[in-house]
């Protein structure tokens, strides 16, 4: 057994209601103007934040396009703005760390999805149709917020591609050697598969969700990435895909066999996408798109994806 362990800098606040908190969390960091980064809603952490706000930008977008963020740095630069705030999914995240790590200014995140990119030290953006990820400490954000009352209207859709954007950072993390990491690792696998047996709109489930998501974040903060988020970042980056349900009808192909049924009965017991072929990728994309991720078992996996078909 041989490792490396460096806890991550994150400070976490989890539980209900726990968004009226932010302005605090925001002034803990030193700020005084904050750009608040929310596509969809963020009105109740707007009201919460008061005379911090400086701005708000809604234009985040998938897989974080340089161009956004330029848009983005420049009402950041406009509004003297000393502190990010994001609310949303992994766009809102990601423009908030591209954001930080450009002009040096602290971060919080508020998580409406269970993306768990928010405590990690990586980055993925795309520029001329390709997704170019990086790891820098310096793109760890500062503070993430989890207040379970933000998830609880994510439509079902949603919730459960969501759910296993995050089971695929687990699936990847699982059989670590660092033990600490290998717990946690199946820790979260278990509470995103317990919450999606049954109705995961509940209150207990969304917990058990959120929680199960941050854990999931916490051991892709601590692993290399494996090709199966090399194909997803792929998948978005040059051919368009929406993220979480890539990693949807990917994961049964990448995870091992002791999980892949598993995850595939619970994807399409929600009437989940299962096949690339669903999500609009042609057949003949998929030798570019193996080229591109630069692995030999690439063209396999994203085959069998394609087909839906079992990948053993």
């Amino acid at each position: 057994m041989s490792f490396t362990f460096e806890p991550a800098r994150t400070r976490i606040v989890f539980g209900r209601g726990t968004s009226s908190s932010v302005r605090a969390e925001a002034e803990r960091l030193g700020a005084s103007r904050v750009l608040l980064i929310a596509r969809h809603g963020g009105d109740r952490v707007a009201e919460a934040l008061g005379p911090l706000l400086a701005a708000r930008f809604t234009g985040a977008a998938m897989h974080t396009p340089v161009e956004v963020t330029e848009r983005a740095l420049a009402s950041l630069h406009d509004h003297g703005v000393d502190c990010v705030v994001s609310v949303g999914g992994g766009s809102s995240t990601g423009l908030s760390k591209a954001l930080s790590v450009r002009a040096g200014v602290p971060q919080v995140i508020i998580p409406t999805t269970y993306a768990g990119s928010e405590v990690t030290p990586v980055l993925g953006e795309t520029a001329a149709g390709r997704k170019e990820t990086r790891r820098d400490p310096a793109i760890q954000p500062d503070t993430v917020v989890y207040d379970v009352d933000l998830t609880l209207g994510l439509p079902l859709d949603v919730t459960v591609t969501s759910a296993m954007n995050a089971l695929a950072h687990a699936v990847t993390a699982r059989g670590n050697e660092n033990p600490l990491i290998d717990a946690i690792a199946h820790k979260a696998i278990e509470g995103i598969l317990h919450a999606l047996s049954g109705n995961p709109s509940t209150v207990d489930a969304r917990t058990e969700l959120l929680h199960s998501a941050w854990l999931a974040g916490t051991c892709l903060a601590s692993v290399p990435m494996g090709l199966h988020h090399k194909l997803a970042h792929v998948l978005g980056g040059s051919f368009g895909l929406p993220h979480a349900a890539t990693h949807t009808a990917l994961l049964p192909h990448t995870a091992p066999a002791d999980l892949s049924k598993r995850i595939h009965d619970t994807a399409t017991r929600f009437g989940a996408v299962t096949s690339l072929r669903e999500l609009g990728i042609a057949e003949s994309d998929l030798p570019r798109a193996a080229e591109i991720a630069a692995h030999t078992d690439a063209l396999r996996v994203l085959t069998n994806a394609w087909r839906d078909a079992p990948s053993g």
